[in-house]
């Protein structure tokens, strides 16, 4: 069993040191600044290979690990998932729809890259445009940006997970978007994912009270249509059933005594693909 310092709610949520913050930190930049190199290669045709390879090359220039390679079976040191794909898109396998992975112009594309910096999880992903995205798709990721601002704004000694869930769909909804129920943000630290399950929808003061100290993510997928998914015969690639458009954004983050920390800020200010 791994030497995992620190006591379990009980919920099962572990509550971490005080110093393991900057493990979380180290892991969360090493995510980061990998993102931040992404949307240089991330235009029309190009292929969600080609993009994936970097990703791994990158990994292995800076000497850290790929979390996601051989991942329960999976081969790739990112998922990116394109268009009206939610989630688990797998580089190199067609775009659903077409006969290739290469991207098209006004694609929308997110990036989802995991490191292991240290024995510390760093998790993230990020949106990206091939071109100039269409105003609707626009409409959808500055959305999508804001609603996990909102869910991590909510982020504080105190309050609760589904305050966290009420803010992201609250805020989703009133912009006659739809969060998606099916995957849902975790946590993490010197593991990939453990307790708790972040939801992205919810009720105020519900679910487990937050605690300085714990580790998750919270990585909302909104869609354009309605929330429904279904998983493709992959195995891995998510789609919304109706077809409609999906965006994400993920950070990876740690309750403090007053609030939270970001550890996966972007440092070059990349995180949204349009500013």
């Amino acid at each position: 069993m791994e030497d995992i310092r620190g006591r379990v709610t009980k919920d099962g949520i572990r509550i971490y040191e005080d110093a393991d913050f900057a493990g979380m930190r180290a892991a969360g930049r090493v995510a980061a600044e990998i993102l931040d190199m992404v949307g240089d290669h991330v235009k029309p045709g190009a292929t969600t290979g080609s993009i994936d390879d970097f990703i791994r090359e990158e990994i292995v220039r800076r000497g850290v690990v790929s979390a996601t390679i051989g991942y329960k079976g999976y081969q790739h040191a990112s998922c990116i998932s394109v268009n009206h794909v939610v989630c688990h898109g797998i580089p190199g396998s067609k775009v659903p729809g077409r006969s290739s992975d290469v991207l098209q112009e006004a694609d929308i594309v997110n990036v989802d890259v995991t490191v292991i910096v240290d024995g510390w999880f760093g998790d993230s992903s990020r949106m990206y445009v091939a071109g100039t995205p269409k105003p609707f798709a626009k409409r959808l990721i500055d959305a999508t940006h804001e609603a996990l601002m909102r869910g991590i704004a909510a982020v504080k000694p105190g309050n609760t997970f589904g305050d966290i869930g009420h803010a992201i769909q609250s805020y989703a909804e009133s912009n006659r978007l739809s969060v998606v129920r099916d995957f849902c943000g975790h946590g993490l630290g010197r593991v990939f994912h453990s307790p708790p399950n972040v939801l992205h929808y919810g009720r105020p003061n519900s679910g487990a009270v937050l605690e300085e100290g714990m580790f998750f993510t919270i990585e909302p997928m909104i869609n354009l249509g309605r929330p429904e998914t279904k998983v493709l015969a992959d195995d891995w690639t998510a789609i919304t059933r109706d077809k409609s458009l999906s965006a994400q954004f993920e950070h990876s983050v740690g309750v403090t005594a007053t609030g939270c920390e970001i550890f996966t800020l972007s440092p070059l200010g990349k995180f949204h693909p349009t500013w």
